[in-house]
């Protein structure tokens, strides 16, 4: 976790930068992406890998991360979605972003101006170890029937990102 991070204000104007444990350790805001990859009625999901730092084990997105310092978000996305799925030839677009606060039991807190990509998608992808412990397209409807019986087994953006990301697809 030695990766510099974006400190934005509520509008996500850049206002510094911090450390990625340090901000996560004080709860700063941040500038964050998260993308989901479409196949028609399918949304490619991952099972966050057991190491990771917040949420392991945890039915997220496609994918997820922090743009770099210097960095625009749309540059930060498609190298992202290259190294956490291998997929390097999927149109991104922005649908739309919120702001998201969770405290996890280890004493970090995620406190994150998120930014949502889609893109649609139907080939191949790779799974990255480091990130995901499995990645796979599931249907939309078992997705949002599995949300609202099981929610605790998704991560907490997820939730209010997955709205976000379906109505961006509509327009």
């Amino acid at each position: 976790m030695s990766d510099t991070l974006i400190l934005v204000d509520a509008e996500d104007r850049e206002i510094g930068y911090c450390e990625k444990q340090e901000t996560h350790v004080k709860g700063l805001l941040h500038r964050a992406f998260s993308i989901f990859i479409f196949n028609g009625d399918t949304l490619l999901m991952q099972r966050r890998a057991s190491g990771k730092y917040h949420s392991p084990g945890k039915w997220a997105n496609s994918c997820c991360s922090h743009p770099r310092q210097g960095e625009s978000l749309e540059k930060a996305a498609v190298r992202r979605l290259e190294e956490e799925t291998g997929i390097c030839d999927c149109t991104l677009r922005e649908a739309g972003s919120f702001i998201y606060r969770a405290e996890f039991d280890n004493g970090l807190t995620e406190y994150e101006y998120d930014h949502v990509f889609i893109g649609e998608y139907g080939g191949d992808f790779t799974m990255n170890p480091e990130e995901a412990d499995e990645m796979k397209f599931l249907p939309l409807d078992s997705i949002m029937e599995n949300m609202r019986i099981n929610p605790e087994a998704f991560a907490t953006w997820f939730i209010t990102a997955l709205p976000v990301a379906l109505t961006g697809r509509e327009r």
